[in-house]
């Protein structure tokens, strides 16, 4: 679960990438069936929302107690 999540994610991202440079998303492939698109918006947001709350165990940076917020020059 937590690599469809990942992927979708990763999805996601380069669909804001694409809006941002090109105004353009992905759910423009989609034009003539917008209900596709809202399924993949509705994916992508769930993954992120699994992932919000499962990240901490998923993740073996976090597990391991690797890198903190501090560490990658983020606030805490």
């Amino acid at each position: 679960m937590h690599k469809l999540s990942f992927i979708l994610l990763i999805i996601g991202g380069l669909n804001w990438l694409l809006i941002g440079i090109f105004n353009w998303g992905i759910g423009e492939l989609f034009s003539g069936m917008p209900w596709i698109a809202k399924i993949i918006y509705i994916l992508v947001g769930l993954s992120a929302v699994y992932e919000l709350f499962t990240h901490k165990a998923n993740c073996k940076q976090c597990v391991k107690g690797g890198a903190s917020a501090g560490d990658m020059g983020m606030v805490k």
